[in-house]
């Protein structure tokens, strides 16, 4: 699908009022159900070559397991790319099928779907429609209105109507949920109130888990906490086939074939819901498969971190084919803002690893329907402890004429934190054919690292060792220590826009929630328990074989952990006031 990073806003702002319709109205000036099937076809935004529709069908028969809508234009007009059905042109005539997941129309239901398209000259709406053809409207309430003469993209030069960075002068989604957890802990009323993001970690998620809220539940919550403002949502998308190959702790639902059921009942009704018309004005940003594609460069062939479940994965494709899935049909719904997961500095920091990964990212955007105009943007850190920045080094620095990237802790990576690490993968993602507005987020939750022992200035000048291990103020025993880290502390607040190519500061990891289970605990979730979250471990060559750095007594992933929420608390840094 084909959209570029500009705003929707002012687009959306025009669905109630000046656009085009078909919608039926009998003589009294109410709509009415006398006829078989009513459309309403809107032009949501309309620029000099090209525009934005939207349709509402209803169905006033019979209720059907499959639909079809038909139409003519009088005009030149193609439409160009869709979502939520099968769109498919024939000169002047379009046809629309239903979806897998649309189908069911029960007698008065309705379903929507959209599509972008090019023009020239006049951009007439319709005047007939069919559906599965039985005319629709045909009581003379035929569409009259041509939508909007031209109300143009809010930024110029980007005619899809979305914003190059979704998180400026907007508000972002305060999870209800978390927020409560959080105000219940010492000190947790001090920062209750920031935005975190929503996991949909299984396909339960999606309408919530033992009495919980679900993604609707959740934009609807979005919409009262909008306003007459502008509201980002964040949605972590987490639920690949084989998913975390590499680390048991957060496996998951489905096995490592299980694609089909990936696409049709996790990805495909998420979409649908995302798609409905009335969260039309919220901004959704995506963030797509955490660890996935980083596990394909670094884990699945050639290397000491090699797994057989992510052999598995690179040889049936299933993370590509079903990140590339999420990719198309997200990043077809005008108001979703995808970002990839790019895992963080001390994963991908070696140039060895960042040109793979980078040619592995695009492979993706670009295949199995996905295109580069699906993607926002990457993020970084995600759930992970790497510091946004190092305030007392940097990767330059030398000691007694020896670089310290031959310290042990740096060990020759090209980047010692987050910033430096997102602005430079930014610079080749672009140069590899990624647009050029791409932005980059940044996972501040956890990377604070507060506390007495943070260092207030440089380390001493005796040894590269010794410099940087004086220097950091990532306090971790090693940089591959993921899992419920001791001494960690809140970063940054979520912030809009805090450097050159960023987007956001971002928390997509709710402070509190665990990130694996310190040991075995049967559940139902697919979870496995992972050595690297337990603190009596010794270690593995991910890490270095050092211990694991990790706190004692910690429940399954995502589930509430209290002392590693009171321990954040305690090591903010910025310091909580």
């Amino acid at each position: 699908m084909s959209y570029t990073r500009t705003s929707l806003l002012a687009a959306m702002a025009l669905v109630a009022g000046t656009t085009g319709t078909a919608l039926l109205v009998g003589q009294a000036g109410a709509a009415t159900s006398a006829v078989p099937c009513t459309v309403d076809y809107k032009v949501q935004s309309q620029w000099d070559t090209g525009f934005t529709a939207a349709v509402t069908l209803t169905n006033n028969a019979a209720a059907k397991s499959s639909w079809t809508v038909k139409w003519s234009y009088a005009g030149n007009q193609k439409v160009t790319n869709g979502w939520n059905g099968k769109i498919s042109q024939n000169g002047a005539d379009v046809t629309v099928a239903n979806e897998g997941y649309n189908g069911n129309l029960a007698s008065g239901g309705s379903v929507s779907f959209g599509f972008n398209g090019t023009y020239s000259g006049t951009n007439s709406v319709p005047a007939t429609f069919t559906l599965d053809g039985v005319t629709c409207n045909v009581d003379g309430g035929g569409p009259t209105d041509p939508g909007p003469t031209d109300p143009g993209p809010t930024d110029p030069g980007t005619p899809s109507g979305k914003a190059n960075n979704p998180y400026t002068g907007a508000k972002v989604y305060v999870n209800p949920e978390w927020s409560a957890k959080a105000a219940a802990e010492p000190g947790g009323s001090k920062i209750a109130n920031q935005p975190t993001a929503v996991w949909l970690d299984r396909i339960a998620a999606i309408n919530g888990v033992k009495g919980g809220m679900g993604l609707r539940a959740h934009l609807d919550e979005a919409l009262k906490q909008k306003g007459s403002g502008e509201l980002v949502v964040q949605v972590v998308i987490y639920d690949l086939p084989g998913r975390d190959c590499a680390a048991l702790a957060s496996n998951g639902e489905l096995g490592p074939n299980d694609i089909d059921k990936y696409k049709s009942q996790y990805i495909d009704p998420i979409v649908s819901i995302l798609s409905e018309s009335k969260y039309a004005g919220l901004r959704i940003a995506t963030v797509i498969e955490p660890d996935s594609l980083p596990n394909l460069v670094t884990n699945a062939g050639g290397t000491p971190t090699t797994t057989d479940a992510c052999v598995t994965m690179k040889g049936n494709g299933n993370y590509e084919k079903g990140v590339s899935y999420a990719l198309d049909k997200l990043g077809a719904i005008p108001n979703v803002y995808n970002y990839i997961d790019a895992a963080h500095h001390g994963w991908l920091g070696w140039d060895s690893n960042l040109g793979p990964a980078v040619q592995q990212f695009h492979k993706v955007a670009t295949t199995n329907g996905a295109s580069v105009k699906d993607v926002a943007g990457f993020i970084v850190n995600t759930a992970n402890y790497s510091p946004t920045k190092e305030p007392h080094y940097k990767v330059t620095d030398t000691v007694g004429g020896q670089t310290i990237r031959q310290s042990k802790w740096v060990d020759w990576n090209q980047y010692v934190d987050e910033q430096s690490f997102a602005q430079a993968m930014r610079d080749k993602l672009v140069a590899a054919g990624f647009d050029s507005g791409l932005g980059m987020l940044i996972d501040t939750s956890r990377n604070g690292w507060g506390g007495s022992a943070r260092p207030s200035g440089p380390g001493p000048q005796t040894t590269v060792d010794g410099y940087v291990d004086g220097s950091r103020i990532d306090r971790r025993i090693h940089a591959g220590n993921w899992c419920n880290q001791s001494g960690a502390g809140i970063g940054e607040r979520p912030t809009a826009a805090p450097a050159a190519g960023i987007d956001a500061y971002v928390w997509v990891k709710p402070p509190g929630e665990s990130d694996g289970n310190s040991a075995p605990i049967p559940n139902d979730e697919g979870k496995g328990f992972d050595r690297m979250c337990d603190p009596t471990y010794g270690g593995n060559p991910r890490n270095g074989n050092n211990p694991t750095g990790s706190l004692p007594n910690s429940p399954l992933a995502g589930q509430w952990f209290s002392a590693q929420f009171q321990q954040l608390v305690r090591n903010a840094y910025p310091p909580l006031s």
